[in-house]
């Protein structure tokens, strides 16, 4: 049996019913809320604290974007949207709010219990202790990436990466040189199988990794694309 925590923010009370069931079933334990404002103030007060958190985008008052922003003020716990939107304009808009995976409604229970698994391992992975004999700090170009402290800095100044960014770049920056393509980026870091719909989401977290990265005019890019092969950091 699995466990963790889980925090399910949907309007739709039979939503939050099938979620809760579902995963309960596996093992977890399964709070639910039916909008941003209860679900904020939980985490603030600390009345449940999870390991990973479902949040639907279209809910009234405060739509899923506003809420994962805010959720990233006081938090890093991955965020799973689940949502009936499907354009890409949609799912970069997730990516770019904090979101860590999106997934659409209608869903696969077993792609759901799949999704929720490998963020909960990524999250306690990159949330933990680093490993006493590897080396604690990561030095690329002005980035200093901290292992102990799960934190990255540019020229002395944090960056603020969601899980899944940090744990791209700490895959490229300990292999430098070395060409991953989205199938083993997506492998090593989801820690999931692999499927071709996945490609976007590794190429939306890396164009947003590359953002918040961006070296001075003239630099080049840190994360590079060798074409049709995949990205490495030099």
């Amino acid at each position: 049996m699995k466990t963790g925590n889980i925090l399910v923010i949907d309007d739709d009370a039979e939503i939050r019913e099938i979620v809760q069931v579902l995963l309960s079933s596996e093992g977890y334990t399964v709070e639910t809320v039916a909008d941003g404002m209860q679900a904020l103030t939980m985490l603030t007060e600390k009345t449940f604290i999870p390991d990973v958190i479902i949040l639907d985008i279209m809910m009234p008052d405060m739509d899923g974007y506003s809420v994962c922003k805010q959720i990233r003020e006081i938090s890093q716990v991955p965020v799973l949207f689940l949502t009936a939107k499907n354009r890409e304009t949609d799912l970069v808009e997730g990516f770019l709010a904090g979101g860590d995976d999106y997934m659409q409604k209608p869903f696969s229970y077993t792609e759901l219990i799949a999704r929720v698994g490998g963020l909960m391992r990524r999250y306690r992975q990159y949330g933990g202790q680093s490993d006493p004999q590897k080396e604690k700090q990561v030095f690329i170009s002005d980035l200093v990436i901290d292992k102990d402290q799960v934190s990255v800095t540019k020229n002395g100044k944090n960056v603020e990466l969601t899980n899944t960014e940090y744990g791209i770049l700490l895959l490229l920056s300990e292999n430098k040189g070395k060409v991953f393509s989205l199938q083993e980026i997506y492998e090593a870091v989801w820690k999931d199988t692999f499927l071709p719909s996945a490609s976007n989401t590794v190429m939306v977290h890396i164009r947003n990794l590359r953002e918040k990265l961006k070296q001075e005019e003239g630099q080049g890019e840190l994360i590079k694309n060798k074409w049709g092969r995949g990205y490495y950091i030099e």
